[in-house]
């Protein structure tokens, strides 16, 4: 029996994943909670199987950061991060972070215990990267540029960017002119924008 911690502010998706895993008599939750903050504590004193985490949860708290801690201290832990925003960056980042398979919220109950089946005999899901949707048609950005995007659309200057990435401001200029020439925007603001506004980025997580 597979000890599940689920970590999401959402009271119905908390029952719900409860009970569709419980069904298949191979799951047991052992415990949930709505802050992404307090896992770490709970994993420690559940010691789960598998962690099943939003990325958004309550006070702010990211289920991202909380995976990467949890990976590095519990490594035999599973984790399963999952959102309900259909936001380019959590896939990939969650991938980053440790996890063993993202899952969009809008996916059905059977698919995430399909998944919680998989990785817990060792296998991986994540779904294809996405590009982003311009006048200009599809625009796929490198791993490099969608981190320097990310970091736009969190009002970051060149300095900054560089900092945070460990790259030169050069280098991050010249990211944003691959990045502007790519989806025909004029300026990187307007990008950041056009990123936040049709709910691409979200620069609180």
């Amino acid at each position: 029996m597979n000890k599940v911690l689920i970590v999401d502010d959402h009271e119905s998706m908390c029952d719900s994943l409860s009970h569709a895993l419980t069904s298949t008599n191979g799951f047991k939750i052992v415990g949930s909670l709505k802050n992404a903050q307090h896992a770490e504590i709970y994993c420690m004193k559940l010691e789960p199987d598998l962690v099943i985490m939003d990325v958004c949860t309550e006070g702010g708290s990211s289920g991202l950061e909380a995976t990467k801690i949890i990976c590095r201290k519990y490594p035999k832990i599973k984790i399963i991060v999952m959102s309900g925003f259909d936001e380019i960056t959590y896939a990939p980042r969650a991938e980053e972070a440790g996890a063993h398979a993202f899952v969009f919220k809008s996916r059905s109950l059977d698919y995430f215990v399909k998944v919680a089946k998989g990785v817990m005999q060792g296998e991986k899901f994540f779904p294809k990267s996405k590009t982003i949707a311009t006048e200009n048609g599809e625009s796929p950005l490198t791993e490099r540029e969608m981190e320097v995007l990310r970091l736009m659309c969190k009002h970051m200057t060149n300095k900054e960017i560089a900092a945070e990435l460990f790259i030169t401001e050069h280098t991050v200029k010249y990211h944003k002119s691959n990045m502007l020439a790519k989806t025909g925007f004029k300026k990187a603001v307007d990008l950041a924008f056009y990123m936040i506004s049709n709910g691409l980025i979200n620069p609180l997580y």
